[in-house]
């Protein structure tokens, strides 16, 4: 699918980046922002991307993400359920 966007001139002068690298780039924030909320997995970020989990993974630390998106909340039901 093709979405278009309409960009000021001036966007691109500020990232210096043509725009192809521009829109890479709003993709691979997208993604990882995406995958930050939990609204899309790894593999759907990585898709998304158009790259390899190993280098979503590279992305993710670029932002700070955590690799792992678990709560504590999460974690506390993982371990009720393990004692059982």
């Amino acid at each position: 699918m093709k979405i278009t966007l309409d960009i000021p001139d001036a966007s691109l002068s500020i990232t210096k980046e043509r725009p192809a690298e521009f829109a890479q780039s709003l993709r691979i924030a997208a993604a990882v922002k995406w995958y930050e909320l939990g609204r899309i997995s790894q593999s759907k970020a990585a898709e998304l991307i158009g790259c390899s989990r190993v280098e979503l993974f590279n992305h993710l630390r670029q932002y700070g993400v955590p690799l792992l998106q678990v709560t504590a909340n999460d974690l506390e039901e993982e371990l009720a359920d393990s004692r059982i």
